[in-house]
């Protein structure tokens, strides 16, 4: 019983009492009335035997009343104490399995935490100071936090990727003194394999936010940093008066790119910012016939037709150095590109580049007192076989003048000249990388570089061919064709 239940009890007792008197009274009525019947005489009248009658079916119907009256009130009061005795077991429960969680708690060990200070260097205290709080018996809901603390980590890890590219070489010439790389003259770009005299690294930092798995079902984004490091091998820490031999630290990427955004193009990626964009390149010089990388934005792998795809991007750069009543010397592009082409013997690309270059007169310290406004076009053909002996094929051809003949987006802008306008160049290049059963190893190189004057002049840059002891032959040839006046 509780507390409350004491006047429920109270009146109980009260009305058991009323019954004993009640009962005492029929008791006497009945036993009185034969000893009155005997004694009496038998002149009595009828009359006060009725009314004995009358008042014990009366007491009797008070009895049957006050007992089902009382039979209903302790069936009730039986109910309620029942049932305050349920909630008040469940409020117990409760309240142990809230303590319960309290200490588990205290007794669980976070695994960013211990990762923070381990990487503070107190790995080694972690654990004689938790040493005895884990519980004996895990909990489901420490298990199940856990479990969700492993997964956001693996989340976390999965969302970030490094690549990156680097070389350092260090030589000496025949005189004692640092190797310097052997370019030949007026050549587009120096050779490589063991003629690389520098440390040079590209380190990228790319962070997928959303999607890092790309599933086809969802959008995916990501951003993408790239450090660029040169140094000159002078000292581990150069940092000469005037920048002479001094390291140099660019920051070539940094963009954002998004995919699977419209439904009907799924594969098609947008992307803004700073990048290198579908640069063509030739290893065994480190060449690049067509480079606009730089500053904008587009889209690419835009589906057209069968494998085919397209992209389309503005691209820009400047020139700090050359100033002019506009402000800093631009040069602006729209490329436009379709490839994955499936032809006769392989695959096929086209691009298309519109340049622009606003000139002006120039502002102190350049050469020229004004710089022409410039426009041009370029052009290109491009083929490839990925699966030809062994090895592959590419053939390319390009075709550009004024502000586009250099296949460049502005971040390497020549210095203008009062002919810009009537500048236009021809390009092809062609690659082959062939197995071999040889096992010997050569290489040649051939430069004829071109005088460029009034008249026209064809320059051969570069021939290589490289047979390595993997059996892989290697060749390229890059015809270059430049006409104008300086």
């Amino acid at each position: 019983m509780c507390a409350g239940d004491e006047p429920a009890l109270d009146a109980m007792a009260h009305y058991l009492k009323q019954l004993t008197w009640i009962v005492a009274v029929i008791l006497s009525a009945v036993l009185s009335a034969p000893a009155q019947q005997s004694s009496a005489p038998v002149e009595q009248p009828a009359q006060q035997t009725d009314e004995l009658q009358q008042q014990l079916q009366q007491l009797k119907q008070q009895y049957n009343a006050t007992t089902h009256d009382l039979t209903e009130r302790i069936a009730a009061l039986e109910q309620q104490i029942e049932k305050e005795k349920q909630e008040k077991a469940k409020q117990e429960k409760e309240k142990q399995e809230k303590e319960a969680g309290e200490e588990t708690k205290k007794g669980t060990v976070s695994v960013l935490k211990l990762a923070a200070e381990a990487a503070a260097g107190q790995s080694n205290q972690v654990g004689s100071k938790f040493q005895g709080q884990l519980p004996q018996a895990p909990t489901y809901d420490f298990l199940r936090e856990t479990d969700t603390k492993i997964a956001k980590l693996e989340q976390q890890v999965g969302a970030f990727e490094f690549h990156g590219y680097f070389r350092s070489g260090y030589g000496l010439n025949g005189q004692g003194g640092q190797q310097v790389a052997f370019q030949a003259p007026n050549a587009g770009a120096k050779y490589r394999l063991g003629n690389e005299a520098e440390t040079y690294g590209e380190f990228i930092f790319v962070n997928n936010w959303l999607n890092p798995e790309h599933e086809t079902d969802k959008a995916w984004m990501k951003t993408e940093v790239m450090i660029e490091a040169n140094t000159t091998n002078s000292a581990s820490y150069a940092n000469f008066p005037n920048g002479i031999g001094g390291d140099q630290f660019r920051l070539r990427e940094a963009f954002v790119q998004a995919g699977n955004v419209l439904e009907s193009q799924p594969g098609a990626k947008f992307w803004a910012g700073e990048r290198y964009y579908r640069r063509q390149h030739i290893e065994i010089n480190d060449f690049y016939p067509l480079d606009m990388s730089g500053y904008g934005g587009g889209v690419e792998d835009w589906s057209l037709f069968g494998r085919a795809k397209m992209a389309v991007a503005f691209l820009s750069g400047a020139r700090p150095d050359i100033i002019t009543q506009n402000g800093v010397l631009a040069k602006s592009n729209i490329d436009v590109r379709i490839y994955d082409l499936k032809g006769p013997l392989g695959l096929w690309a086209g691009w298309f580049d519109f340049a622009t270059s606003k000139g002006g007169t120039t502002v102190g310290g350049t050469p020229l007192p004004a710089v022409p406004t410039t426009h041009g076009y370029a052009f290109g053909l491009r083929h490839q076989r990925l699966e030809w002996h062994g090895g592959y094929h590419l053939f390319s051809i390009q075709y550009g003048t004024g502000a586009a003949s250099d296949f460049s987006s502005g971040t390497a802008i020549p210095d203008p000249t009062l002919f810009i306008n009537k500048s236009a160049q021809l390009l092809a290049t062609e690659q082959v990388l062939v197995a071999t059963e040889r096992q010997v190893r050569h290489h040649a190189d051939l430069c004829l570089p071109a005088v460029q004057r009034r008249q026209s002049a064809t320059r051969l840059e570069s021939v290589g061919v490289v047979w390595s002891q993997t059996g892989d032959l290697f060749h390229q040839i890059c015809l270059s064709s430049i006409r104008g006046r300086i």
